[in-house]
């Protein structure tokens, strides 16, 4: 049962709350609880004021008194009661939504003015408890949780910060900012990284979609009628669209740099590559450029990695950047790479990037390039050979019989090339298989080709006829 109050609220002549009376209360009970020292006395007066208030249904009297009662407790630096009368508030009969959010938006402001780090933790653990299950301060909590789980992670306690995001789903937010979801989002990922928890953080990453970073995008939506839940202005924290566009694609690079996926990776730097700071600044794109260049050489031989090949090479400004400009040509050429030499080439480039802590590529990134590279030359001795012998086979690649096998064996399961190998006859066929359709349309193109060159042969002979004949004539 609350309290009964002890001296009536003065009204207007209308019939409502004299909020000039409130106001005049409340300074009284501040003087009262700064002067002699009575903040008990002060807070009960103030408490009834606010029980008239809120079983008289008023908004704006309520939220007065309870901001009044968070100030008196903050500058009498009584953190305790006013933790406690955080809890009291938000818990008595039929409080009014508006005058919870008030007090919880009001109270977060006290949190880096906490003397010490217990009562700091304790205010947002409080405050946070207060919000939980609230829709209308469901975007406070999320910005209590990540202070919270920011202070876990100063502490080391990854796991238990990375948990305390998770159990917000700010995706459903209506009224937050799209750029204080992403990042908060990316705040999640990041976490799940650090504890090497890869798989929540592929799930979590693939709930901000690439459009999301967009600006036109947002110019296409229709603006909310009148009514409708207001879109609330993002922190002063949260950084701008493309600074979440970069850390976004750095995240995946972390991600996909686990998985050894170069292919993802090369495009993860494309898209840093392509925002427009990065593009202005020579000193943030080499570097990207560069990471483009290695990577796309890593990257399994396929059809995207053909294409990003090809619009690379197109790039003017890898002119800038002769020796990966060099190493692009080399895969696109149709011509054999020797190893050693190969190696040797590129001796410098390859120990600075296999050297580079952001991939975390290691050693196994030089195994991967010495696989590009055989992988290479079967392709284009696949183009010059119809048929070839392994032993011949392994002399080009200077590689085992084993080796040779081995590797194009890995090529045919993986679809990247067309072969059979007859191994009693140690003899590689790089001739896919035709049916009768394909043979006859290729007999029909055959002859048709055949004709073009008699029908031009022929008319190559008359004209020549014709010519000597009227030289005769002249004559």
């Amino acid at each position: 049962m609350e309290e009964d109050s002890t001296a009536p609220m003065e009204r207007s002549k209308k019939g409502g709350i004299d909020y000039e009376a409130l106001n005049r209360d409340i300074e009284k009970q501040r003087a009262v609880a700064l002067e002699g020292k009575k903040l008990d006395v002060a807070i009960e007066a103030l408490l009834n004021l606010e029980k008239q208030a809120r079983l008289a249904a008023d908004i704006t009297g309520t939220r007065k008194v309870v901001i009044a009662i968070m100030q008196l407790c903050y500058e009498a630096h009584a953190w305790k009661t006013l933790i406690e009368q955080i809890l009291v508030l938000s818990k008595r009969r039929s409080q009014l939504k508006q005058a919870v959010s008030a007090l919880v938006q009001h109270a977060m402001q006290y949190i880096n003015d906490t003397p010490d780090l217990e009562t700091r933790i304790e205010l947002i653990e409080t405050l946070s408890n207060v919000s939980a299950g609230k829709i209308y301060v469901e975007i406070e909590r999320a910005r209590l949780i990540r202070k919270l789980a920011k202070i876990k992670e100063e502490q080391g306690q990854i796991a238990e910060a990375a948990e305390l995001m998770q159990e917000v789903a700010v995706e459903t937010f209506g009224a937050m900012a799209k750029t204080e979801k992403i990042a908060f989002i990316l705040e999640q990922v990041r976490l799940c990284l650090d504890r090497k928890d890869y798989m929540r953080a592929q799930i979590l990453s693939r709930k901000i979609s690439p459009r999301a970073f967009n600006p036109e995008a947002d110019k296409d939506k229709k603006r909310p009628k009148e009514g409708e839940n207001m879109v609330e202005a993002p922190g002063p924290d949260v950084p701008s669209l493309p600074e979440l566009k970069r850390i976004y694609y750095e995240l995946l690079i972390r991600y996909y740099s686990h998985k050894q996926d170069y292919l993802e990776i090369c495009r993860s730097y494309q898209a840093i590559y392509e925002t427009a700071s990065v593009k202005e600044d020579a000193s943030q794109w080499i570097p990207v450029l560069r990471k483009i260049c290695w990577n796309l050489v890593l990257a399994p031989h396929e059809s995207m990695q053909s294409s990003l090949l090809s619009s690379t090479l197109e790039d003017k400004r890898l002119s800038e950047l002769p020796k990966f400009r060099a190493l692009l040509k080399h895969f696109v050429t149709m011509e054999v790479i020797r190893w050693t030499d190969f190696l040797e080439e590129y001796k410098d480039e390859l120990e600075q990037e296999t050297k580079s802590p952001s991939e975390g590529h290691g050693n196994r990134a030089m195994e991967d390039l010495f696989l590009r590279v055989i992988e290479h030359n079967i392709l284009v001795v696949s183009k010059y050979y119809s048929r070839i012998t392994l032993k011949r086979l392994s002399e080009l690649l200077c590689l085992t019989f084993q080796e040779t096998e081995k590797h194009l064996s890995d090529m045919v399961v993986s679809k990247a090339l067309k072969a059979k190998v007859d191994r009693p006859a140690a003899v590689v066929s790089f001739q896919s298989k035709q049916d009768s359709h394909d043979v006859l349309n290729s007999w029909a193109v055959s002859i048709e080709k055949l004709l073009e060159l008699v029908e031009e042969s022929c008319h190559q002979i008359h004209k020549e006829t014709m010519v000597h004949k009227v030289a005769l004539k002249v004559q």
